[in-house]
């Protein structure tokens, strides 16, 4: 597949992500008579990214966020001179989504932006934490969600089932995540809000692209050391 058709289907599965988790949480979670609440957001970014797993998985590998790709560079799941044609097109996936998400929030009259479903730490925190707590909760939680791809898509795992854990692990770590941070896990889900908020959310922006980064190149190495098929066994499958 060339590169131009997976960096493409990059563009159109964080655009969903993004469009569907935020939009979430900024048309429908912002009021309580709609009940969806903090469990509907949480389930808003696992079935976005489930649904695109199935739509896009077999065509880019539907890493949709710049996190996944570095992780995957670093644990030789992916090339590493395709990671920027895959972070460009996850970015602007993000900002256009935000941008019609834009569009689409202040067609509601007495709209106020606020902090438009970014993520933030300290004040901005949605529990008030710390930015060393939410340094620690986003670089811990993107490693687990790095694990859980690694693992759910190894080749010794059942083939065709790797988008139900995938988005499933997405859903829990916004559950644990969302009151620290509004949870990030991925640098283009964050900065497409931010651009249109401006100020605190820009500059905060930098940790929601440290920890995650640092968090799956961690996750990059572990995996591969720790759990990942031994040599014998990886050429005897190739072998075969």
């Amino acid at each position: 597949m060339p590169l131009s058709k997976r960096a493409a289907a990059e563009f159109i599965g964080t655009f969903w992500l993004v469009f569907g988790g935020c939009g979430s949480a900024v048309l429908a979670a912002a009021f309580p008579s709609l009940g969806i609440g903090f469990l509907g957001v949480a389930l808003a970014f696992g079935l976005t990214l489930l649904t695109m797993a199935f739509a896009i998985g077999h065509i880019s590998g539907c890493h949709i966020n710049p996190a996944v790709t570095v992780g995957l560079v670093i644990g030789k799941r992916f090339p590493a001179s395709e990671l920027w044609a895959y972070v460009v097109a996850q970015v602007a996936g993000g900002i256009v989504a935000s941008s019609v998400l834009y569009v689409i929030a202040t067609g509601k009259p007495g709209f106020e932006l606020g902090g438009f479903a970014c993520n933030g730490y300290a004040e901005h925190s949605p529990g008030g934490y710390s930015m060393v707590s939410c340094l620690v909760a986003e670089v811990v939680l993107t490693f687990m969600f790095l694990m859980i791809i690694q693992g759910a898509t190894d080749r010794r795992a059942p083939a065709g089932f790797a988008p139900i854990p995938i988005g499933l692990g997405l859903t829990l770590i916004h559950l644990i995540g969302i009151p620290v941070t509004n949870l990030s896990v991925n640098p283009a889900r964050s900065t497409g809000p931010a651009v249109f908020v401006g100020g605190w959310a820009l500059g905060q922006l930098w940790l929601f692209w440290l920890a995650p980064i640092v968090g799956a190149a961690i996750a990059g190495i572990v995996y591969p050391a720790v759990l990942g098929e031994p040599e014998a066994e990886r050429k005897a499958a190739a072998a075969r």
